[in-house]
């Protein structure tokens, strides 16, 4: 199947088909003539729907663990630590007086509104007193002097160290359950309180991403670390695979994001 075609089958709009094609041919320019390239950051879909097409393609968001990534080519002569030193991805960091008085909305919208896309904006960390956000650095200076508030917080901005930035793991619950098999409508049924039929009625209609990926069909097998979300009721990570049960069920543990 031809690149077009590969895209057409697997995007679900223009605009994701459009983005695909975009980023797509930058990597492959990279790839062809040995020389460094990225993109602007791409939602978790966005990556894998890249990585459908292109294999061999590398994410970084500027800290491990991140949500939203660039994906890049580097030739084998350099290394992501050297290529994303030169200031690919900068940290911003926007202290504040009162503590937990900033939401994920604030910060974003403040960005926004000091009119960066979407897509230059990376993963933004709250903590206790100032938040943490990962941006393109060819915007770092912009903002630098004209970001000075989110929300109803007057922001101090200082540039840090991506590399002594960390993201805090994402709070879940753990659960055993026990499943009659590892299709992905069973797990989500046990996970979720929920009967098979609606469960599957609900993967057909599209409310079912498996690796942020939608996924149609109600016997697909799911593995040790898949990510799995159901529209409405949450997402999931499978932990543990513990084997069967005496009963020929099979045991797992569930993390299930709050």
């Amino acid at each position: 199947m031809d690149r077009k075609r590969q895209i057409q089958a697997i995007t679900d709009s223009e605009e994701e088909r459009m983005l695909l094609v975009r980023v797509c041919d930058k990597l492959e320019r990279g790839y062809e003539r040995e020389m460094p390239v990225s993109t602007a950051f791409l939602t978790p879909r966005e990556q894998a729907l890249v990585k459908q097409i292109l294999p061999h393609a590398r994410f970084w968001g500027g800290t491990e663990g991140t949500d939203r990534k660039v994906a890049y080519y580097l030739p084998e002569y350099m290394s992501r630590e050297d290529y994303f030193a030169e200031g690919v991805i900068s940290c911003l960091r926007g202290s504040f007086y009162e503590a937990d008085s900033l939401s994920h909305r604030d910060v974003l919208g403040a960005l926004m509104g000091a009119g960066i896309r979407r897509d230059a904006i990376g993963d933004i960390i709250l903590r206790e007193k100032c938040c943490e956000f990962f941006i393109l650095s060819d915007l770092t200076r912009y903002l630098m002097d004209n970001l000075t508030a989110a929300g109803r917080q007057h922001l101090q901005l200082e540039a840090v160290d991506s590399a002594s930035v960390e993201k805090p793991p994402q709070a879940m619950k753990e659960q055993r359950v026990t499943v009659s098999s590892l299709r992905i409508d069973s797990v989500l049924s046990a996970a979720f309180h929920l009967s098979r039929g609606k469960t599957a009625e609900a993967i057909q209609t599209g409310k079912v991403n498996l690796n942020s990926l939608t996924c149609l069909k109600p016997d697909k097998q799911v593995n040790l670390n898949d990510e799995l979300s159901l529209r409405g009721h949450g997402k999931l990570r499978i932990l543990e695979l513990h084997g069967q049960t005496k009963k020929d069920r099979t045991a797992i543990t569930v993390g299930v994001f709050l």
